[in-house]
C-alpha cells in the first residue's frame, strides 16, 4: 500500500471531532479525553504486525520489528493544552503512523521501526512538561519535586498519573524496563537500541509562512535562561516628591524592558529576549514604586551568545540602577542549554523537504519538544517544521493548510527511508 497523506489528514479531522470541541483540542494529559484519543490511536493501528507497550512513565510504544534490533524511531503526542490546536502534537503522531503503515505493508523493513506516543508533553495539568520523554531519556527532576505538584482542583501529580496506572516512583523504569501489557520483557532501556529520532511538528511561529516556505528542517531548541529580577527603591508619596528626587524602582524595569529588545537585535541568529512580568510594591496610584519584582526569559541556539546575552542584560541592568539611584537583584528561576540536532539527519531532513517541495530552510525552535530528550539521551535526532498559518498555536486558532500537512507527511516519509538506509548501512 502506497503512502496515504490525506488519511493523515482526514484521522487529524477525525481526532479533533471525537476530542474538542468549540473552544479547540482537549486532550489534556491524565484526563479521560487525553485516554480517549489514545486508545482510537491504538484501535487504528489494530490492523497492522505491530507490538503494542506502555512503559512505566505512560509513553505508548508500537514496534515494527525488522531484520535489525536498531531502531528508528518516530514520534510525538497526543495530549494538548486547554483549548488547545488541532495540530500540536498530534500531527507528530499521526504523520508517523501514515509513514509506519507504509512500511509495514512493504513486510519487514531492514530495521526496526518503532512509534512513541510521549506522556504529557505540554504539562497543562501540573506545569510539569515532557514528562514521558524525560522519563524515558533519564532526565526527569526530582522525584519530590514531582510528588508535591498539584492541579488546580488540588489533586495531586501522584494520584492523577496513578489513576491511569502509572507509579511515579516507577517512571524512570522507562530507561530500563520495558512492558508488555502489563508483563515485564525485559531490563532494557526504551531508547537502547535507538539509531535515530525523527519527530514532525507545526512551527508554532511565523517565519516559515514568512518566508511563504511550507517546510523547514530544524537545527535544534532553543537554550533558555529564566531569571527574576528584583528592582528596589523607596516608597514615596507621589504628590509630594519631586521627579528629580524619586528612587523608582519601575524605572529601572522599564528601562530593561525596552534595551533587551536591542540585546535580541544585536545578538542576531534567532536571539529572543523577553520581559515576561513585572510586579510592583506597594502597587497603589499614589505611591512611587518601591520593589519591581521582573521575570527576564532569553533564548538562543548558541550557547555562548546565550551567555552573552545575559551578562549584557546583567550590565545594562547595573547602569540603570546607577542612573535611577536604586538597586538590583538577580535570582536565576530555570535554565537549559541548548540542544543541537544531528548534522547527517538535518541534511536528511534537508533533502526531503527539496524532493516534496522544492525548496527548505533551516530554522531552530523556540519552543521546547521530546525531541530534546531524545536528543539529550544521546540518541541522532532530527525534527520537521511544517508552516503555521499566522503563527499561531496553543490555540483553537491554530492551522495549517491542508495541502501543507500532506507535504509534511510526505517529506517525513522520504526522511525516514533515508534514515533507515543509513542505519541499516551502518
Amino acid at each position: 500500500m502506497p503512502l496515504d497523506p490525506s488519511r493523515a489528514v482526514t484521522r487529524l479531522e477525525e481526532l479533533r471531532s471525537l476530542t474538542g470541541n468549540e473552544d479547540g483540542a482537549q486532550r489534556v494529559a491524565w484526563t479521560e479525553t487525553w485516554a480517549k484519543g489514545r486508545a482510537w490511536l491504538a484501535e487504528s493501528l489494530y490492523d497492522l504486525p505491530l507490538e503494542a507497550e506502555r512503559d512505566a512513565a505512560g509513553n505508548d510504544w508500537y514496534t515494527l520489528r525488522g531484520d535489525s534490533e536498531r531502531a528508528v524511531l518516530l514520534g510525538g503526542h497526543m495530549d494538548s493544552v486547554p483549548n488547545g490546536g488541532w495540530l500540536d502534537g498530534c500531527l507528530n503522531v499521526l504523520g508517523a503512523a501514515e509513514v509506519l503503515r507504509r512500511i509495514a505493508q512493504e513486510g519487514t523493513p531492514p530495521v526496526t521501526v518503532r512509534l512513541v506516543d510521549w506522556a504529557d508533553e505540554e504539562g497543562a495539568r501540573f506545569g510539569r512538561s515532557l514528562f514521558g520523554s524525560s522519563a524515558a531519556g533519564g532526565s526527569m527532576a526530582d522525584q519530590d519535586e514531582l510528588r508535591a505538584l498539584v492541579d488546580r482542583d488540588g489533586v495531586s501529580l501522584p494520584d492523577a498519573i496513578g489513576a491511569y496506572g502509572i507509579d511515579l516512583d516507577r517512571a524512570l523504569d522507562a530507561r530500563g524496563q520495558l512492558e508488555i501489557r502489563g508483563c515485564a520483557l525485559d531490563a532494557r532501556g526504551q531508547l537502547e537500541s535507538a539509531a535515530a529520532y525523527l519527530e514532525l511538528h507545526i512551527e508554532q511561529g511565523p517565519v516559515l509562512e514568512s518566508m511563504g516556505l511550507p517546510l523547514g528542517a530544524v537545527l535544534g531548541t532553543f537554550g533558555v535562561e529564566r531569571w527574576r529580577i528584583t528592582w528596589t527603591g523607596q516608597a514615596a508619596h507621589a504628590g509630594s516628591t519631586p521627579m528629580d528626587q524619586r528612587r523608582d524602582a519601575l524605572a529601572g524595569a522599564a528601562k530593561l524592558a525596552l534595551a533587551i529588545r536591542d540585546v535580541a537585535r544585536e545578538t542576531g541568529d534567532g536571539a529572543v529576549c523577553t520581559s515576561g512580568g513585572v510586579v510592583c510594591r506597594p502597587g497603589i496610584v499614589t505611591s512611587v514604586v518601591e520593589t519591581a519584582e521582573q521575570l527576564l526569559d532569553q533564548r538562543h541556539l548558541d550557547p555562548g551568545k546565550l551567555a552573552t546575552m545575559l551578562a549584557y542584560a546583567q550590565e545594562l541592568s547595573r547602569t540603570f540602577a546607577r542612573e535611577e539611584r536604586i538597586d538590583v537583584a538577580w535570582e536565576r528561576i530555570w535554565n537549559i542549554e541548548p540542544i543541537l540536532f544531528d548534522e547527517t539527519l538535518i541534511g536528511f531532513a534537508d533533502e526531503a523537504i527539496r524532493e516534496v517541495a522544492g525548496t527548505s530552510h533551516r530554522l531552530p525552535s523556540g519552543p521546547l519538544h521530546d525531541a530534546a530528550e531524545v536528543a539529550r539521551a544521546g540518541v541522532p535526532t532530527v525534527m520537521l517544521f511544517v508552516q503555521s498559518l499566522r503563527g499561531l498555536s496553543h490555540t483553537r486558532l491554530e492551522d495549517t493548510k491542508p495541502e501543507h500537512l500532506e507535504l509534511a507527511v510526505a517529506a517525513l516519509d522520504r526522511l525516514a527511508s533515508k534514515t533507515i538506509a543509513h542505519v541499516a548501512a551502518s
